[in-house]
This record gives structure tokens, sequence and C-alpha cells, in this order.
């Protein structure tokens, strides 16, 4: 069975100075909630990362020139429909979209950031839009950033928010995330949709590198089915009303800022892996002793992509022949016979050989997370990835999702 987690407790999921709202405009067959809009009260420095597949969606494209400015107002979201590959009536719609968010929220033109996920190759019906939009900008509240994460849900199986507060020069910053996320997941930026926003003062550059640490730990080190989408966005919001002192690069104040937002990241990505489609399992991949970063990376990542590692995992079979050889094929530095390997903390391949503990790994792995351990002894360098198994589910979902 798919692994079922509950949205945890929150209680004021909300950021000073940021307004939002969900609801269901009709893009959506089912009748659920599909076009969001967050809302800073003022002028919000903004910084994103966008897909790296070459096939863009329009709202991705819109968003590349606009975020030059530096500045935004917020952002307006729909599922249930990607608008790419939509061509130049498709680039024409999210400007549109954009449009009718600034006309009703009072924002100034051109400041309002758009996304879309969903189908793609289907023109969006933006006039389900302008007919909901008025409902959108009507519902707006302090508290409504709940209802935003529900409207840009897809195959999620539930909603995936998170919020941290640090504090500042003495003032207390806040920090929330939403995201939606399931399939498609692969660690080429941006992986899913993921929306930051943040009271702190902190400016374009300063903000740009932080939310880039934040999601190379997190959301570029989870995979699910190996495939980057057309639409892919991480963006962050931060229009300073905490009043705590700036933010800079090099200083306590921008390391706890970053630190905040890379877990609050990496708490988002770990729930998109636990919902990925059809999942019954949560693996993290930990690669120890490469000769450095980007082997380490590229190892754990062969090993996370494999499917008959993955397919392995979700049958409870410790088969850690299938590991050795993605490390092998993976193409860095390592010599067989040094390799060490274990599953939940058990030893099942020491020097390159099995270590005869097959039995207590297959009952070790049947817990719904495994942490794969990986010792290559070549050097020093390691990291972290996480991903799911792949199940009958996640076909039966894939086959149907347009109908």
């Amino acid at each position: 069975m798919p692994l079922k987690r509950k949205n945890p407790p929150f209680e004021n999921f909300a950021v000073p100075g940021f307004r939002a709202s969900g609801i269901a405009s009709g893009i959506k067959k089912n009748g659920k909630k599909d076009l969001a809009l967050i809302l800073s009260d003022k002028p919000a420095y903004v910084a994103g990362l966008f897909t790296t597949n070459r096939v863009k969606a329009a709202p991705v494209l819109l968003d590349l020139k606009r975020i030059k400015k530096g500045v935004s107002r917020g952002v307006i979201i729909n599922s249930g429909n990607a608008n790419a590959c939509t061509g130049k009536a498709g680039y024409k719609t999210a400007e549109a979209m954009a449009t009718l968010a600034e006309k009703a929220s009072g924002a100034k033109r051109g400041t309002i950031m758009v996304a879309s996920t969903g189908v793609i190759g289907v023109p969006l019906p933006v006039g389900k839009v302008e007919a909901g939009i008025a409902a959108l900008a009507g519902s707006l509240s302090y508290s409504g950033l709940t209802g935003a994460a529900e409207a840009i849900m897809t195959t999620d199986a539930f909603m995936k928010k998170a919020i941290s507060k640090v504090n500042i020069g003495g003032k207390r910053v806040t920090i929330a995330g939403i995201a939606k996320g399931a399939g498609m997941i692969c660690p080429d930026m941006a992986t899913m949709l993921a929306f930051f926003v943040t009271d702190a003062n902190i400016k374009g550059p300063a903000l740009r590198r932080a939310l880039k640490k934040a999601a190379d730990a997190s959301f570029n080190s989870i995979i699910v089915d190996n495939d980057t989408s057309t639409n892919d966005t991480v963006m962050i919001f931060a229009n300073g009303c905490s009043g705590s002192s700036e933010i800079r690069p090099g200083t306590n104040d921008f390391e706890a800022f970053e630190k905040a937002l890379r877990g609050i990241s990496l708490e988002l990505a770990h729930m998109i892996v636990k919902d990925g489609e059809g999942a019954t399992r949560f693996i993290e991949i930990e690669l120890k002793g490469a000769t450095s970063n980007e082997s380490a990376r590229k190892a754990a990542r062969t090993i996370a992509e494999s499917f008959l590692v993955k397919t392995a995992f979700f049958g409870g079979d410790p088969n850690w022949g299938r590991i050795l050889a993605a490390l092998g094929r993976s193409g860095v530095k390592m010599r067989e016979e040094k390799v060490d390997i274990s599953l939940n903390g058990v030893p099942v391949v020491k020097k390159g050989l099995d270590t005869g503990r097959e039995k207590e790994a297959a009952k070790a792995i049947k817990e719904k997370e495994v942490k794969v351990s990986v010792d290559l002894k070549m050097g020093r360098r390691s990291t972290r990835l996480w991903t799911s198994d792949l199940s009958f589910e996640y076909v039966r979902i894939n086959s149907a999702y347009r109908t």
C-alpha cells in the first residue's frame, strides 16, 4: 500500500505582510481547488530557480523575464493544467493570468509572477481564471496559505507546508513554505513547485544565494521517477515586515536565515518523496568515501535512479548486487574490493563481498523508511539523496493521468 501521511497540525501558519487564498475555478474536472494567489502587502524582494528542461512552460518563460527586476508583489498559481507546449497563445494566457491578478489585487503591472502545473499540451482555459479571479482576490487572508497549498495540488495525496521562526538581530523572523509534487521528481532544479514567503529583511542577491544553497540540499537531492518537468519552479518572496536588520552574506544572521530556509526546504522535499506516486518506502542513500563531491553525488544518484534498486525495495528484497552494479556503471572512481554496503544498519557487503546476513537485512528493510549506506573508501567526500521505491501503483496512476 502507498505510504500514508497526515498533514501535521499547524497553528498560525502565516507570515506577517502576506495574504493568500485558494479556490476552485473549474480548471480541474473533479471540482477541487485549482487556483491560488499569494500576495505581499508591499513590494517584496524575489528570487527563483526554474526547470533545466529545454521545453519550458509559458509561465516559466514569463517568470524568467519578470524575476530580473528582483521585486514582486506575489504569484498566481493554477493546478490541473500546465500551460506547457501551448505556443504563443499559451504565453499570452500566462500574461493574462498575471494581469488579472494584478488588477484584482491592486498590484502594479508586471509585478505578479505566474506558475502552472498539470497536464501538458492542453490550452489553459483562461476564461475560468477570469471568472474566478474576483473570488480569489476577495478571499485573500493572512491565514490563507493553507488554502493556497491545497489549490496547487495535482496527484498529491496530502498538502505540503512547513514553517520556521528564527531570531535575527533581536527580531523574530518567519519563513513559511508550501509545495506540490509526487511525480516527475528528479534533481535538476526545481523538481516541482514550491513557494516561500518571509518577513525577513534580505535583498535579492543574498536571497537567491540562500535559496540556491537550500534547494541544493533539499529539492535537488530527491528522486521519485527520474523525470524533470517543464514547469519546475521554486520562488521566495521577502517583504521585510519583521523590521529586522538587513541580512547580509557572510554574517551570523545570514547563516541563521539560510539554516532555517534549508530546514523547511528539506522538510518539504521529504514530504514530496514520501508522497511519491505509489510509494511504499522512503529511502535515504548515504554515499561516503568518494574522491570528490561530484563523484559522491553521481554515485548516489545512479543508485537512487535505478529501477532495479527501487523495485527491489518495493519487494523487500535486500538485493545488494543491484546497488553494486549501479555503482559500477556510475563511472565514478571506485574499487569493488573496497566497497561496504549496509541496509538499515545491517552490513550486507564488506570489502565487496557478501556478509551472509541477507535474512537479517530482509527483515530490517520491511520498515517504511530505509537507509542505504555505501562507503567507497576512496576519499573523504560524501552526500545524501532521498528517493522512493517503485510500485505497481505508480504505473496505474501514470497510465491514466490524462483520463
